[in-house]
């Protein structure tokens, strides 16, 4: 059976120092929230540096989609909602997704169990300790390497579970479990119904991209590569997203979920839709608690473009991999300022 994650990320506001401190070596075998809450730290351990500028303009531009209406029995009302979801997915690869029918309650509940949990004493995180991207429940933060073969680690800690078709999620915070099951629920149904959409509006079978996608079998994936990412923050705004060769600071509305296209389909449709590159930003004065649901393929469904878009188009413009391969490698293959395993699956036309 193929697994469904959900993630949860804890960015702690950077902690206050003396203006001439210097970097100390500290136990990194702690969580990133155990450094930030330290009382004697005088200075961010250096791996954490990481030098970019993270500088964005403000935008009011990222598409709204109206669920409601996507799912309206009034035929002109949801034939607008998907145009309105193709073209958001065109050219922005992302829409806010309104009117969805999630409880305000539900949300709030989920981003406050998972913060919840990143308060639990170190001992009991401990055990969820990443060693696989395959694990079932992993806790940790991210360590990439950048071209220059230097180790940096994000100022981010992490919680990810499997949750669909087979449930896993620790004992405590005992909430946490109930939580997290319904919200997931609900999150897979909003998913299939876009899904629905966008199958319509690439004019394809819906049966032939279940069989591909081994949609039966459907997993909501934590990191790497998916078809479609759904997230929730607790107010703190952080993510960016690049478009048109600039960078965005993206502001969602209260009770909204930030949807965006993520690289397999943008493979599957052969470019129709895109997969925008997107960063999440450290808040200097508040923690940011974010919670996001990956859907994507079956670990062994093999993820190309579509054949019948293919035809249309007289070739294929990406390779195609088996989505389990191709997460595994594009984590192991990920580096700061690197291009990309995403854009290793470009073919390069001969002309």
């Amino acid at each position: 059976m193929d697994p469904t994650y959900i993630r949860g990320c804890f960015q702690p506001s950077l902690p206050k120092m003396a203006s001439n401190s210097v970097d100390q070596p500290l136990e990194f075998e702690r969580s990133i929230k155990a450094i930030a809450d330290s009382s004697n730290l005088e200075a961010v351990p250096s791996k954490f540096n990481i030098a970019n500028d993270y500088t964005a303009l403000p935008s009011d531009s990222i598409p709204l989609l109206d669920f409601s209406s996507l799912i309206s029995a009034d035929p002109h009302q949801r034939t607008k909602a998907v145009q309105d979801l193709a073209e958001a997915s065109r050219v922005w690869g992302f829409f806010i997704l309104v009117n969805h029918g999630i409880p305000e309650s539900l949300m709030k509940d989920a981003i406050a169990a998972v913060r919840d949990f990143f308060n639990l004493p170190e001992s009991e995180k401990k055990q969820y300790e990443s060693k696989s991207v395959l694990d079932s429940i992993q806790c940790g933060n991210l360590t990439l390497v950048n071209t220059s073969n230097q180790s940096f680690t994000f100022w981010r800690e992490y919680l990810r579970l499997r949750v669909h078709p087979d449930f896993h999620c620790p004992h405590h915070p005992q909430h946490l479990r109930e939580i997290v099951m319904d919200y997931s629920k609900k999150i897979r149904e909003l998913y299939m119904k876009i899904m629905e959409a966008a199958v319509e509006y690439l004019e394809l079978d819906k049966h032939y991209v279940d069989q591909v996608l081994k949609m039966d079998s459907m997993a909501q994936m934590v990191v790497g590569n998916c078809l479609l990412t759904f997230l929730i923050n607790n107010g703190v705004e952080g993510l960016q997203i690049e478009h048109d060769g600039k960078w965005f600071n993206v502001q969602s509305p209260p009770n909204s979920i930030l949807v965006n296209v993520d690289d397999h389909f943008e493979i599957l449709t052969n470019g129709r839709f895109k997969s925008l590159k997107h960063r999440a930003v450290v808040n200097k004065e508040r923690e940011r608690i974010s919670l996001v649901v990956l859907n994507t393929p079956a670990w062994d469904a093999i993820v190309g473009p579509a054949a019948p878009l293919v035809d249309k188009d007289g070739s294929a413009l990406y390779h195609s991999m088996e989505y389990k391969q191709y997460l595994e490698t594009s984590i192991a293959q990920s580096r700061l300022g690197g291009k990309s395993f995403f854009e290793q699956q470009l073919i390069i036309q001969d002309i």
